[in-house]
């Protein structure tokens, strides 16, 4: 119970500066019942990833814990590598968010299409225009261990070596890891860093079981009206947010996951899932999958 604020980042990784699909949303764990309602950082904005990297560093409140909505990693026990075959495949994931930086510096935006087209990655991603790398395996792809635990609770993940479809977050998780690479060493991210003792902790979330947390259906994790949302919140001991009508799912996402943050995050279950030892410092792992 020693964090003092919760932050969720609804996160993109569509092409381009600026993404309507970026929310951040706060709330504070304040005395006593710890139930004020979350809040949209800077409403109205559309974000870039830089600012948002630029908002952690610089404006983050103290004692914060902060749920990115994205992969912090690709698969890495199933094959004993990230890239099996390749040379250059890293051995822990902050090796991976180095490569994924270094070949990707040129691309601005923290965007990564230099990444993804670079001619040994290439080989493990399923990408547009029917271009399928001979490494990716036939199905759904390959998975972490997190996303198998987030299956076994009724979720259906996405691999994250798919860019392609709606549902994909391959592309959202890739530059997300630009944004790790450049986070200082004062903001560790759980769990391929120590859980520490005192300040500010980064981990990955999935909006999807916060919702499912929150009491909506495993297929209807959406909340496209503000009387959702707070139904929703109702079940996390939140104070609901003001309002009526509609709300954008990436807005309703963030809010509800920040709360939901507040409200899980003194379970040491979440913090203990099992298997985490094995593949905490190559795959990592979604904060509340077990």
């Amino acid at each position: 119970m020693r964090f003092a604020h919760f932050v969720a980042i609804d996160w993109s990784g569509a092409a381009g500066e600026r993404h309507p699909g970026i929310a951040v949303a706060l709330c504070a764990r304040a005395p006593g019942s710890g139930t004020t309602a979350p809040r949209l950082v800077r409403p109205g904005h559309r974000w870039s990833r830089p600012e948002v990297l630029a908002w952690l560093t610089t404006d983050l409140p103290p004692d914060t814990l902060v749920g990115l909505d994205l992969g912090i990693s690709l698969p890495f026990a199933d094959r004993g590598a990230f890239f099996p075959g390749w040379p250059r495949s890293p051995a822990t994931a902050r090796q991976l968010w180095a490569l994924v930086e270094e070949l990707s510096a040129a691309d601005p935006h923290l965007g990564v299409a230099a990444f993804v087209d670079h001619p040994e990655a290439a080989r493990h991603f399923r990408r547009h225009g029917a271009r399928q790398g001979d490494r990716f395996p036939p199905g759904r792809g390959r998975f972490r261990a997190t996303e198998h635990a987030q299956q076994r609770m009724g979720c259906r993940p996405t691999s994250n070596f798919n860019l392609v479809g709606a549902a994909q977050v391959g592309k959202a998780s890739l530059s997300g890891m630009r944004l790790l690479h450049r986070l200082p060493p004062t903001l560790p991210v759980w769990p391929v860093d120590p859980l520490p003792a005192h300040g500010s902790v980064v981990l990955e979330i999935y909006t999807g079981l916060a919702a499912i947390a929150a009491g909506r259906p495993p297929g209807r994790t959406k909340m496209r009206t503000i009387a959702e949302l707070n139904a929703a919140l109702a079940h996390l001991a939140s104070d609901p947010v003001p309002g009526a009508g509609g709300i954008a799912d990436h807005a309703s996402d963030a809010l509800l996951t920040a709360a939901w943050l507040r409200h899980a995050h003194a379970r040491p279950e979440l913090w203990h899932p099992p298997g985490l030892a094995e593949v905490a410092r190559t795959e990592g792992w979604t904060f509340g999958a077990i």
